[in-house]
This record gives structure tokens, sequence and C-alpha cells, in this order.
């Protein structure tokens, strides 16, 4: 039982941990992350299993990582607002050509990774892009300004 219980917090606490990283850094770790993560892997298990080798053990210790994962997505359908809590909501960084300095600064995000990000979706220049939202799992969706003065969705083309 002690096994369960120290993966249950262990859970915690990395879920903690990842939110904290931030969601522009989980979309694109850099080299150094990704050796924390891998490294963290090795560390958490032997906080949680401590001396305990035996396959039991590791089943234990799998299983009540597993079953957390699974109740926090059965929980994420169940009650729609757990998902905002468990996985964040949507930040608007950039409207109507402008940065919103102060969500970059919150979201540790600097202004070259927008500019880098809008330059990889084809934006050249801010003014172009009416709205930058920065997304749970760490993407961003650019929405570019609508210059004929059409309104709709960027997804379906106006028919004429």
């Amino acid at each position: 039982m002690e096994i369960v219980l120290r993966a249950a917090v262990t859970f915690i606490v990395l879920w903690l941990i990842t939110r904290a990283v931030g969601r522009s850094t989980l979309g694109e770790l850099s080299s150094f992350e990704l050796l924390l993560f891998i490294t963290m892997g090795d560390l958490v298990q032997q906080g949680i299993t401590q001396e305990d080798h035996s396959v039991t053990g590791g089943l234990l210790a799998v299983g009540t990582i597993a079953l957390l994962t699974v109740l926090l997505g059965w929980a994420n359908v169940r009650w729609p607002r757990m998902g905002r809590f468990v996985h964040g909501s949507p930040v608007v960084i950039l409207h109507d050509g402008r940065p919103d300095t102060k969500a970059l600064r919150a979201e540790r995000m600097g202004i070259d990774d927008l500019r880098t990000a809008a330059r990889g979706q084809g934006f050249r220049n801010f003014s172009d892009i009416d709205l930058a939202v920065l997304e749970p799992n760490g993407k961003i969706s650019f929405f570019a300004k609508d210059r004929s003065g059409a309104s709709g969705s960027p997804e379906q083309p106006e028919v004429g």
C-alpha cells in the first residue's frame, strides 16, 4: 500500500512540475529539459519503490500512475470545468497585430518565440495577424486578418 501512496503523491508532484514548466516549453522541449524529464523518471522510480525491486512493486507503481491518468481523463469528460484546471485554458497572446506582453510574460514566452512561430505559419509581420492563441498543448493558433472586410471562419472559405 505504501507504493501506491508514493506513486499517487509522485504523480501529483510531476503534474505540478509540468504545469509550472509552462505550455510554450512543453510544445518543444530543449535538450536540457528533455534530459531533465528522462532523468526524473529514474529518480521518481527510486523514490516510489525505495528498495523494492520486485515485479509486483513496479507493477503497482506503474498501475497507480496509469489509473490516475485514466481517472483524470474520465473526470475531464465528466466535469468539463476540471479540464481547464488540469490542462489549462487557451490564452490570447496577440490581438489585432499587437502582442500582449503581459500574457507573454505570464506564459514565460518571449517575443522572439512568437515571431518564430508566426514565421513558421507564413506570417511576415504581426500586423498580418488578427489573433494568436497559445493553446493548452503549447501550440500557437494564428488567425490572419481578413483584408477583404468579409467575415467568416478561417476554415470555411466564402462561396461567391
